[in-house]
């Protein structure tokens, strides 16, 4: 008689990454946490994969969500507080993750402050539709203002997938680039995860976050079976830079 062992399911431990640097949990104010208590509860259950550290990054897109310091500072007071009352021991910031769109130009060409993640790192998203014609020069102002610019999800525009030139240029520029970490479960489809593989055994990679919008996210993280040889890989990366 044969007898088959059920697969085991991968333990998910995150603790290497330190801080979870882009998530959307701030409650009410973008596509992210509609509330302060789901907000900790997504908060919670990245910590239970062993993340800590939480910088939050609403979407700063102005056709859609118009936020700026007097949305962002209140949301985070809100989820501060559920901390608090939880005596939850996380660290909890706020920074955003800016669209390059005529709005942030005009922030750019204003030099008005930008909302770092930490020191003078800035978060920024391309159009997920076509790259920005004016791309370079917006990294370029964003260089000369003195902040330092990380691309979130370079893995997930498919207009960029295996344009490794591009990539070349960005990684001349000095840009750094972030990949989601369930871009590496597979949850967006198999095109994102193979785009974000070549990242990584490239050693383009900078930063992971979970870019935590909702409940799925998070169940794709704990089920994952692929999502933890590919993390332990960046973490190796002579590029890999992460926040503690």
């Amino acid at each position: 008689m044969l007898f088959f062992k059920k697969k085991t399911q991968p333990r998910i431990d995150l603790s290497g990454i330190g801080t979870d640097m882009h998530s959307h949990l701030l409650p009410g104010i973008d596509d992210g946490a509609p509330d302060a208590e789901t907000g900790l509860q997504l908060l919670t259950g990245l910590q239970e994969l062993g993340l800590q550290g939480f910088i939050t990054t609403p979407h700063i897109l102005w056709d859609l969500y118009k936020n700026t310091n007097q949305t962002i500072e209140p949301a985070r007071h809100t989820l501060q507080a559920e901390l608090t009352r939880t005596n939850n021991p996380a660290t909890l910031s706020a920074a955003a993750e800016y669209l390059i769109d005529d709005y942030f130009s005009r922030l750019l060409q204003n030099k008005a402050p930008l909302r770092c993640l930490r020191d003078n790192y800035v978060l920024v998203e391309f159009s997920f539709v076509n790259l920005p014609f004016d791309w370079k020069q917006v990294f370029f102002d964003l260089q000369i203002q003195g902040y330092q610019p990380v691309l979130a999800h370079p893995e997930r525009y498919s207009y960029l997938f295996n344009k490794w030139t591009v990539f070349d240029e960005l990684r001349d520029m000095g840009i750094l680039l972030q990949v989601n970490l369930n871009s590496l479960t597979g949850y967006y489809g198999k095109p994102m995860l193979q785009q974000a593989q070549q990242l990584i055994k490239q050693n383009r990679i900078a930063f992971l976050g979970s870019d935590m919008h909702h409940q799925r996210h998070l169940d794709a993280l704990r089920q994952s079976t692929s999502l933890m040889p590919l993390v332990q890989e960046t973490l190796a990366s002579p590029t890999w830079i992460g926040f503690r």
